[in-house]
């Protein structure tokens, strides 16, 4: 239990939860918690269950690791210093082309995104708006589910390529990528201090939830979005 308690205060502060809304969530006594985070206190096995199924880190690293040492290791280059992989396809005058990730392939691409003959085998095109300069990146993705309601599952969403995680301004709207979450479509909010973006659903029905850096594989900024689901007509008596 060397770090235990240093730990449960380390990951709690992350997700920016008093010890009562850890309580509430979790369904442990917050006296409980701040005497386990006081080490005036220990744990009982299904307790420790709790703490791990809930912060997502296994036993062994919640007792014997210290966790904050280990995500400074982990620190993601959030500024696009070092190379990342983005392969693009080109048409026949040499123009990028706009790539196009529909909700069949999403599975797939988190294993080829970085794969030039993955990304050339997705569909391909081009829009010719003047929204959309010759000298960036885009990619469309298909979203699904009603989390970014009123923008509907199955539209598409056009976005741009993101190099600098930095310039990410708070609250905008951005398809992340991530080992651990798949394909998301959210607001981001910006926690770079504790290594890690927060994401929210414009539909408050759907919870906000935090994803490690270190476990972002891209992000693009929306830009607009394609639906063929059109509004019905109102009846007006």
């Amino acid at each position: 239990m060397q770090y235990l308690a240093q730990n449960l205060k380390y990951l709690r502060l992350r997700k920016r939860l008093s010890q009562t809304k850890l309580s509430f969530k979790i369904g442990i006594g917050a006296s409980s918690i701040s005497a386990y985070e006081k080490k005036r206190s220990t744990p009982k096995l299904d307790t420790l269950l709790k703490f791990t199924n809930f912060f997502n880190r296994g036993l062994d690293e919640l007792v014997l690791t210290d966790i904050s040492a280990q995500d400074k290791e982990k620190l993601q280059d959030t500024k696009g210093d070092k190379l990342r992989i983005l392969p693009i396809v080109v048409d026949d005058q040499n123009e990028e082309m706009i790539t196009l990730v529909p909700v069949k392939a999403a599975a797939g691409y988190l294993n080829g995104y970085s794969d030039t003959e993955f990304i050339s085998e997705l569909p391909n095109f081009r829009m010719p708006f003047a929204e959309l300069s010759e000298n960036k990146s885009y990619r469309a993705f298909q979203i699904e589910g009603e989390s970014m309601l009123p923008i509907p599952g199955g539209a598409y969403i056009i976005c741009e390529y993101v190099q600098d995680w930095e310039l990410i301004r708070n609250g905008s709207c951005h398809v992340v990528v991530s080992t651990e979450d798949g394909i998301v479509y959210k607001r981001i909010q910006k926690d770079l201090d504790n290594n890690q973006f927060i994401l929210h659903s414009d539909n408050p029905e759907y919870s906000t939830f935090e994803i490690g850096l270190n476990q972002v594989l891209e992000v693009w900024k929306a830009l607009g979005y394609v639906c063929f689901d059109l509004p019905s007509v109102q009846n007006k008596d």
